[in-house]
């Protein structure tokens, strides 16, 4: 289990985490959010042993991970941590990156292992492509197989989709995060994307202010946002009077109701569109079927 204790970091005077507990058990997916400058990167740096802690305690079972004041080399060997910026051999190919670090004694299970996380990153085709002829999601790639080559009992990723193409990144989020599950790795992931997040975490943390401003299953915290920023991570959604947040996708359509909206503009989103309209002069979203004409009054009712 990782245990975070009181943890306090900040730069010349300026908190960027302040006062934080939280643990993940192991095989958890905990996932971490907020806006960019929130501290996400620096949190997972911070388990990672990176920095030296202001205040409090970081464990991973009996084992304290100290900072650079303890430690002159830092890379625990149970645990890896996957950077935006990626350390790897350019002129060597993507296999022999990812076997680095496996021993040559048994060559037949390196080859194996290889063979394994060749196919959770979907990279069996350019297993002999030097890594300097790659793309920036595919370097991405090679990293994430790379960091799991030895099994870390813990892995921290942060960002660790940005540069891949959205049309590989759901079968590839698929792929890993079902792996890691299966391996009972534990995983605390940094991201803005929620489709990192929602079908995949067991846990959320949004952070806000260097301080934790929610923390709950995605389920729980889409279900019962406790702020606007927690609900503007899950999509479009209204602050309205007398009901407080209302996603797009709870405002329907109705015959008759004491909300009439008139539409303003409609926005295609592929399987529905996103209606803009005014009530009361104030502006808001819902979810339509079909696009509406400009100027025409509807109304609307909470449907959750």
């Amino acid at each position: 289990m990782l245990q975070v204790k009181n943890m306090t970091f900040g730069y010349q005077d300026k908190p960027i985490i302040e006062n934080i507990s939280f643990k993940a058990d192991r095989g958890e997916h905990l996932s971490i959010i907020g806006e960019s400058g929130s501290g996400k990167s620096t949190l997972l740096k911070l388990v990672y042993g990176t920095y030296d802690l202001d205040e409090g305690q970081i464990f991973w079972g009996e084992h304290k991970i100290l900072g650079p004041k303890y430690n002159l080399i830092i890379d625990p060997e149970y645990m890896k941590y996957v950077a935006q910026e990626f350390d790897l051999m350019p002129f060597t190919s993507v296999a022999e990156n990812i076997g680095e670090f496996l021993s040559n004694f048994y060559p037949e299970e390196k080859q194996q292992r290889i063979a394994e996380l060749l196919k959770v990153v979907e990279l069996e085709a350019f297993a002999k492509t030097k890594v300097k002829l790659l793309s920036g999601g595919q370097k991405q790639r090679v990293a994430l197989a790379r960091a799991l080559a030895k099994q870390p009992e813990i892995i921290l990723l942060d960002e660790p989709f940005s540069h891949i193409d959205n049309f590989k990144k759901q079968s590839l989020r698929r792929s890993l995060f079902k792996y890691l599950k299966d391996k009972q790795i534990t995983c605390i992931v940094a991201t803005h994307d929620q489709e990192d997040v929602i079908s995949f975490s067991d846990n959320m943390m949004v952070l806000h202010n260097a301080r934790i401003l929610a923390y709950g299953s995605p389920k729980d915290l889409y279900n019962n946002p406790k702020d606007k920023l927690v609900a503007s991570f899950f999509g479009e959604f209204n602050l309205m009077k007398n009901l407080g947040i209302v996603y797009a996708n709870q405002l329907k359509v109705v015959p008759k109701s004491t909300i009439e909206a008139t539409v303003k503009k409609s926005y295609f989103k592929g399987h529905y569109y996103l209606i803009e309209a005014t009530v009361n002069e104030d502006t808001v979203f819902f979810e339509h079927d079909t696009a509406l004409q400009k100027g025409l009054n509807v109304f609307l009712k909470v449907i959750k």
